[in-house]
């Protein structure tokens, strides 16, 4: 269930941000440290996984390229940007997604850039911003302290046959029972209300430490990136005429997509699914050339809050924006003070 198919194969390489050697991961360093009994490690992407990420690309390729005929058939380097967080699963992901969208035609080989684990802004990042990492844990520990988390769990725990000493939480639970589903394992009747129990408890738990009401953990989780994203919205604009660049690609992960779209209005309560993506695309208007954004969640049209409809004015999908963006500076300042946890909200 490991083996890569053939149609999935691309060339690639892997660099840091500025094109050096790939950074080191503590995170694969990990899974590699443990053993399961089948004789592999964890957190690897098997082949339905591969092959979701593939029809995920293939489902991008009618879109952009058979019937807008935005991109160009085969991938150029000069045309896509592409960034993947370093853990191997990802990357592999993006490799597979990339063969569906251009279907193995490339000129030259792909390269996939990623940052090291202390400077990642393609997740919530505890281990590079210790304020992140304190607000987090003081929130999760009142989040799962809520009435009937415990009980729910004890009991998940006892009518799944896991061991009391076993540390297995909402999280790891939901990981393991999305994974059986996916991949048709048999399992008894009586999983099927655990894995609705725990998808809905790990929900809250994340609703409750990252929910609106506390804008500060929201904007040190995804505000970092979304600053990334603004800034390629403002080249983009600012460069129409001469810009090649047409996609930008981000592999990234659900405990990134769950805090962007709480940031963006459009958090619907349930986990996203396997091969999730959130494509926004630009739009200029013909002949006023005002600019417009248009926000898609797995292949559906989202209204983003503070945005009248799907396609909503520029400058309005911005402002929403605006609400949760870090710039790279304030971002450093605060996650470096350890004393000071606070963080205003930018000046409107």
């Amino acid at each position: 269930m490991l083996e890569a198919p053939e149609y999935t194969q691309i060339d690639y390489t892997v660099t840091d941000l500025v094109g050096g050697p790939k950074p080191h991961s503590p995170f694969e360093e990990r899974y590699r440290s443990h053993t399961l009994k089948g004789g592999t490690f964890p957190g690897q992407l098997t082949t339905i996984g591969m092959d979701q990420m593939f029809k995920l690309g293939s489902r991008l390729r009618k879109s952009y390229i058979e019937e807008k005929d935005f991109l160009s058939p085969g991938f150029k380097s000069s045309e896509v940007f592409v960034r993947s967080t370093n853990i191997v699963r990802n990357m592999e992901s993006t490799r597979c997604l990339l063969a569906g969208l251009f279907k193995q035609q490339q000129e030259g080989p792909v390269t996939i850039v990623t940052a090291d684990a202390t400077n990642e802004i393609l997740y919530p990042n505890y281990q590079g911003c210790q304020a992140l990492k304190h607000m987090i844990g003081n929130k999760m520990s009142r989040a799962t302290s809520q009435p009937g988390m415990s009980e729910d769990l004890t009991k998940i725990h006892k009518e799944m046959n896991i061991d009391h000493m076993k540390s297995a939480d909402f999280f790891l639970l939901l990981d393991n029972l999305l994974a059986q589903e996916v991949h048709g394992f048999p399992c008894s009747l009586k999983d099927k209300p655990h894995l609705r129990t725990t998808e809905k408890r790990a929900i809250d738990i994340l609703s409750y430490t990252m929910g609106q009401r506390d804008r500060e953990i929201l904007k040190l989780s995804v505000g970092p990136f979304l600053h990334a994203l603004q800034s390629n919205i403002l080249d983009t604009i600012e460069h129409a005429d001469t810009q090649s660049r047409k996609l930008y690609l981000y592999a990234t992960h659900d405990v990134t997509i769950i805090p962007l779209l709480m940031a963006l209005g459009i958090f619907d309560k349930r986990w996203p699914p396997y091969a999730s993506d959130l494509t926004l695309e630009l739009y200029q208007h013909q002949v006023s050339k005002e600019w417009f954004a248009r926000l898609n969640y797995n292949g559906e049209e989202q209204i983003v809050k503070g945005c009248q409809a799907g396609l909503c004015p520029l400058k309005d999908f911005l402002r929403t924006l605006s609400d949760y963006v870090v710039t790279p500076e304030e971002y450093s300042k605060v996650c470096s003070d350890n004393k000071n946890h606070n963080m205003k909200d930018a000046q409107k």
